[in-house]
């Protein structure tokens, strides 16, 4: 069943819940309140940071920081920390009502397309608080990187819809969701006139024609079709990337918008894909072994950003005998991180590895469901692994200084604009990856102190160092559904003491 978006999803949801799994309907009513202060704490990160061009000035005190907004009103809440993980605001004022639900919080601001964005985080709320509440008391040592995947339960660290997922029912939810650990039955769709890079399997193949898995709910609510047969699959992060039962992960179209984006494949990302998991596997062969790129096997289109997928190497292939492999973004779900020496040798490792094919001219999109690192049998960081190559950017420029030849590409993935470059890496791998391993801007503070003495001293580290953190603008550009691409705001130098 599809559930349209809803003005409060939180009661949707509930009665959904009532009849789908009543059995959790005490467990999903009480994790709301929790639920709420995650996406509040997220929003209020916004609030602080992000250029809002209804925000005034903002007023740093004694008790906290004061929005002074356009028309008057002041909007007042807790010290933000830019790079907290956890869900420390509970509540904000604005003028003299007390706000602990985000959504009515953006209804009453009423900004332009507030009502929308209002809708999002209702239902990351809701959705948020049905994760949390599906979950095992006591959970096995996850095996393999997917099943460390479906630990991440809270989703996006920093993104108010962190588990937005519009217009998916409570049974969706459990049947697609991988933090409700389910088996996906993929459908294959054949088509005949497609556009194909790398080599399609042939156990993808009937004859002439190309077998193409498609998400059960892209068959559903999109293509509304029957497949040719079914393959079972276990969900990942992303949802609609997962790991087939022979090692290899499939991407496949899936035309929602989750989180803030709709995950549909361009043609442009399938016409690019070999040419750019090539390039990338020989840049990754320059870093003396700190990196290895998931490769690219195949990759089809049936000419629709629709109806496309991808196939490449599960990111388990180098992971040695006693070693693991765990994506970044479930570092959070273990002990590791509360280790000083071990999170400065992970933090030494990532900056080292992106600084140096930055300057090669190669920025990385290095947030925590892209990276993963590798594990030695005592939980040692020993190197890296980085997938989904589709928002990497290159620099032929910086290329030609070192002496390496341009792939033959054109389009969005290249440019020279040291900006741009800058922000990729940066806003991904500081801003994200490393804030939310680190979990505060005091822990970030120190454990960069502790490594930036070994780092390769290049022209981008200099720029780091001195100059505020870009990060994404990611609910202003929900805001601004009218503005195409990337919006950008700038966050305190966790490299500066404070």
């Amino acid at each position: 069943m599809h559930r349209p978006p809803t003005p409060d999803a939180e009661a949707a949801l509930a009665d959904e819940l009532s009849a789908v799994r009543p059995a959790l309907a005490a467990p999903y009513a009480a994790g709301l309140p929790g639920a709420r202060a995650a996406v509040l704490s997220r929003l209020w990160r916004a609030l602080a940071y992000e250029p809002m061009p209804w925000i005034a000035r903002r007023e740093p005190g004694a008790d906290g920081l004061t929005l002074h907004l356009t028309d008057g009103r002041r909007l007042h809440g807790p010290r933000p920390d830019p790079y907290a993980t956890t869900s420390y605001v509970t509540e904000v004022r604005l003028d003299n009502t007390v706000y602990e639900r985000p959504a009515r919080l953006m209804t009453d601001l009423g900004v332009p397309h507030a009502t929308a964005f209002a809708v999002e985080l209702d239902d990351s709320v809701a959705s948020l608080a049905l994760s949390r509440a599906n979950q095992p008391a006591v959970g096995h040592q996850p095996l393999t990187s997917w099943e460390w995947e479906q630990r991440v339960v809270d989703g996006h660290p920093y993104h108010p819809n962190c588990r937005s997922r519009p217009g998916f029912s409570v049974a969706e939810q459990f049947a697609y969701g991988p933090e409700h650990r389910p088996v996906v039955e993929l459908g294959l769709v054949g088509a005949d006139d497609c556009l194909v890079r790398g080599e399609w399997p042939k156990w993808l193949r009937d004859e002439d024609r190309f077998l193409i898995p498609v998400h059960p709910w892209q068959l559903a609510h999109v293509l509304r079709t029957t497949p040719q047969e079914a393959v079972p699959a276990h969900p990942l992060m992303s949802l609609r990337t997962l790991a087939l039962p022979d090692g290899p992960h499939v991407k496949t179209a899936l035309s929602a918008r989750l989180t803030s984006s709709v995950r549909d494949i361009s043609v442009y990302s399938i016409e690019t894909s070999a040419t750019v998991s090539a390039f990338a596997e020989d840049m990754a062969a320059r870093t003396d072994g700190l990196l290895h790129v998931t490769r690219t096997l195949g990759a089809v289109t049936a000419h629709s950003p629709d109806l496309a997928a991808v196939l490449r190497e599960s990111p388990d292939v180098y992971a040695h005998p006693g070693e693991r492999v765990l994506p970044v973004a479930a570092l959070a779900t273990t002990e590791l991180p509360r280790s000083a020496a071990w999170l400065a040798d992970f933090t030494r490792l990532a900056l080292t590895v992106c600084l140096r094919l930055l300057d090669l001219g190669v920025a990385l999109e290095a947030h925590g469901q892209n990276l993963l690192v590798v594990l030695s049998a005592t939980g040692a960081p020993v190197r890296l692994v980085y997938r989904d190559l589709a928002d990497i950017r290159v620099s032929p420029a910086r290329l030609a200084r070192h002496g390496i030849p341009a792939p033959a590409l054109s389009g969005r993935i290249v440019t020279d604009d040291v900006t741009i470059l800058r922000r990729k890496m940066f806003g991904s791998l500081i801003g994200g990856t490393l804030g939310a391993t680190a979990g505060s801007s005091a822990v970030l503070r120190e454990v960069l102190e502790t490594v930036v003495r070994d780092l390769p001293r290049t022209p981008d580290l200099a720029v780091l160092l001195d100059e505020p953190l870009p990060t994404k603008a990611l609910s202003l550009m929900r805001l601004s559904p009218e503005t195409p691409g990337d919006i950008w705001a700038q966050l305190p130098n966790p490299f500066a003491t404070q």
